[in-house]
């Protein structure tokens, strides 16, 4: 990641349908070479926001910058530096794959050996060269995924916006698609990339912005969205004989809750720092209980979403 202006800006976005505000007062940043995640449950906002930095949608009031330039002001700038993927792929009949990213360089502007080059380095690096005279409609969900990759950056833009890029794909080509965008992160272009799939998103995102409701709840890494929580650790307890007795003793004490028993197993939150789940580990031994496992999960994407959101739809 490159500092420097940054190179995607939303200021005060806002997108509304009728009574319903599908984008609420939105603002955030992305550097240059930074992949951000853009997360939230259905209908939260994701995809009117994406819309509107790709220039196929207007807000109802604020703006977007892409490099500098206003998606209102400057549109036709902005289409040069971006190259958007959306959440539905189009396959055309008796159309191969070269004649696909050959129609996409030429309505971009691209020429002759330029253009042939274009085509040549955007197959190359979506692994479809072998795939060139392949009829679009014939080509695997993985492929076509590759394919509409390869038609967002067929134009070298320094940004990309990508809508469920791995939606319903295997692991392997999930895999390899986060491997891509990876890679073009590494080059300079500035990723914004929605999901569901919220363990993607953590392996690939440098940073993420959680959505609900069309309000933006929450941006960072994972580690400073959590510190902004009230904290909760994820704690299981395993004690010989069963965990019963553990659970009543638990319910006495500060900072537990959310026990849950399963045999010998005892789950629960806890609030404080690894002295305090030392402590707490120390008074449960005192207290005469045979532990014989007590382990801290450690905090996810997932469960950083499930805290900040409240699960609300419109």
């Amino acid at each position: 990641m490159v500092s420097g202006p940054p190179v995607i800006e939303l200021r005060r976005l806002h997108r509304s349908f009728g009574l319903t505000k599908a984008v609420d007062d939105v603002t955030f940043e992305v550097q240059r070479g930074e992949v951000f995640g853009y997360i939230g449950p259905n209908g939260a906002g994701k995809t009117t926001s994406m819309r509107i930095l790709a220039t196929l949608d207007l807000p109802t009031y604020g703006d977007a910058l892409v490099d500098g330039f206003s998606v209102i002001n400057d549109p036709d700038r902005v289409r040069r530096r971006l190259g958007f993927m959306p959440d539905y792929f189009g396959a055309y009949a008796n159309v191969t794959c070269r004649e696909y990213l050959d129609f996409f360089a030429r309505s971009y502007g691209l020429r002759g050996s330029e253009r042939r080059r274009a085509i040549s380095q955007a197959m190359s690096f979506t692994r479809l060269d072998g795939l060139a005279e392949k009829p679009t409609l014939g080509l695997s969900k993985g492929m076509k995924q590759r394919l509409c990759l390869a038609r967002a950056t067929i134009h070298d833009p320094s940004v990309l916006i990508l809508d469920e890029p791995a939606a319903g794909l295997d692991p392997r080509a999930r895999i390899e698609l986060r491997e891509m965008i990876r890679a073009l992160a590494a080059e300079g272009k500035s990723v914004l990339v929605s999901s569901h799939i919220l363990t993607e998103l953590a392996e690939m995102c440098d940073r993420v912005g959680i959505i609900e409701l069309g309000r933006l709840l929450a941006v960072g890494t994972v580690a400073e969205i959590q510190a902004g929580q009230r904290q909760h650790n994820l704690v299981q307890v395993r004690v010989i004989g069963g965990a019963q007795n553990l659970g009543q003793w638990l319910e006495k004490q500060g900072g537990v809750a959310q026990i849950r028993l399963d045999g010998e197993l005892a789950h629960f939150t806890h609030e404080g720092d690894r002295q305090a789940e030392a402590a707490l580990l120390r008074e449960m031994i005192t207290a005469g209980f045979e532990v014989i496992e007590f382990g801290c999960k450690q905090v996810s994407l997932e469960d950083v979403f499930m805290r900040v959101t409240e699960g609300a739809v419109q």
